[in-house]
């Protein structure tokens, strides 16, 4: 047993993960096109429901695999068949995630639930190695109950879609699987998680999705080159810039990767996070669109990059001893953020003024952020 620690400390990102990432990439820019549709300057409501589901279901199951693989990953030859099943299911997911979803909500949530299917399968065919009465072992039993309660769930949303029109099973599903996965963690034994694996795989899936918002960004780039045009260009290019740097900041000078948790909650902060990210990429999108009012675009950018901030100021409480933010530091983000949001809708009517904010308020952040950092390392 104590070798099998050794080992899982000595745990690498595998290239058959990195491979099961790519699948994700596509899925997140079919999530982002469900926001695309609008109806007299807004999003669709429908559209916008179906885009919360769907990033909320994919994120949280690249979340279970992530940490089945990252307890009992070996890299062989079970493992693959296992990858590249839920990666052939992942594409009916992606295939069904359109603006018509009705359509494809049968097909979608059926390859959902053999998903959920396939990895609690993992878990209880990981109870052969588990000794009677370990903690290991009621914790698999017990996530493997919650991944197939969750999988139950989905398939009865779809005979509830098809008769009532309505996605109550649908969203339990989703906020389901999130507690009873964070109550049932308490329990569990933080010696079995590998955490320098499992941040490292967080921020694998945070560089994807920038490269999501890379791409959507290209699109300020084109046409001729007014002056108008560069400014857009700049000013989306900064934003993309500070978001990054200010997560680059917290993951490579503040978290411990070297601490005892069981992971569960630094990866649900990071489900959340996640989601902003994406909602930051259509959000710069919509800054082009002009079939999209000023103020929900406008609200949309902002709500969008307060969640990323609040997610990553709760993300440093996994900070390193003496690198966790103090609350003056707290209070001033906080005001920070509020102020920011005053300026946002004192200027809704000025697209000039309100990506300038936006570039100002991130860099702002990510100079206190790397003050703070190094504050932090002389005091170390």
């Amino acid at each position: 047993m104590l070798a099998d620690l050794l080992e899982k400390k000595e745990k690498k990102v595998e290239y058959l993960e990195l491979i099961y990432d790519l699948i994700f990439v596509y899925i997140i820019g079919r999530n982002n096109s469900l926001l695309h549709p609008t109806e007299s300057g807004f999003v669709e409501w429908n559209g916008f429901f179906a885009y919360i589901l769907c990033t909320l279901a994919v994120i949280q199951i690249w979340n279970y695999t992530t940490y089945y693989i990252n307890i009992y990953g070996r890299n062989g030859v079970r493992e693959h068949v296992f990858i590249f099943s839920n990666m052939f299911l992942l594409f009916f997911v992606a295939e069904g995630t359109r603006t018509h979803w009705d359509a494809f909500h049968t097909q979608y949530h059926i390859a959902w639930a053999l998903i959920l299917c396939n990895i609690a399968v993992q878990y209880l065919l990981e109870l052969r190695s588990c000794p009677r009465g370990a903690v290991q072992r009621v914790h698999n039993r017990r996530q493997a109950t919650v991944l197939f309660l969750q999988a139950a769930l989905v398939l009865g949303a779809i005979a509830e879609y098809f008769f009532l029109k309505t996605s109550v099973l649908t969203v339990t599903a989703i906020l389901g699987g999130i507690v009873l996965t964070m109550l049932l963690g308490k329990n569990k034994g933080e010696d079995t998680v590998d955490f320098p694996h499992l941040s490292e795989r967080a921020m694998l899936y945070v560089v994807f999705t920038f490269g999501e918002m890379i791409i959507a960004l290209a699109a300020y780039f084109e046409g001729d080159l007014s002056l108008s045009s560069l400014y857009f260009s700049s000013m989306g290019f900064l934003i993309v810039v500070g978001l990054f740097l200010s997560y680059g900041i917290l993951y490579d000078h503040l978290i411990d990767r070297e601490r005892k948790t069981n992971g569960l909650g630094y990866m649900l902060l990071h489900v959340f996070l996640i989601f902003s990210l994406n909602n930051i990429t259509t959000a710069l999108e919509f800054m082009r669109d002009e079939k999209v009012a000023l103020l929900p675009k406008m609200l949309f950018l902002t709500l969008s990059l307060l969640l990323y901030y609040g997610m990553m100021l709760a993300l440093s409480g996994s900070a390193k001893r003496g690198c966790r933010p103090s609350p003056s530091s707290f209070a001033l983000m906080a005001g920070g953020g509020v102020l920011f949001f005053a300026l946002m809708l004192l200027f809704r009517e000025n697209m000039y003024v309100n990506i300038a904010l936006t570039a100002v308020f991130v860099f702002a952040v990510f100079l206190l952020l790397f003050r703070f950092y190094k504050k932090a390392e002389r005091t170390l």
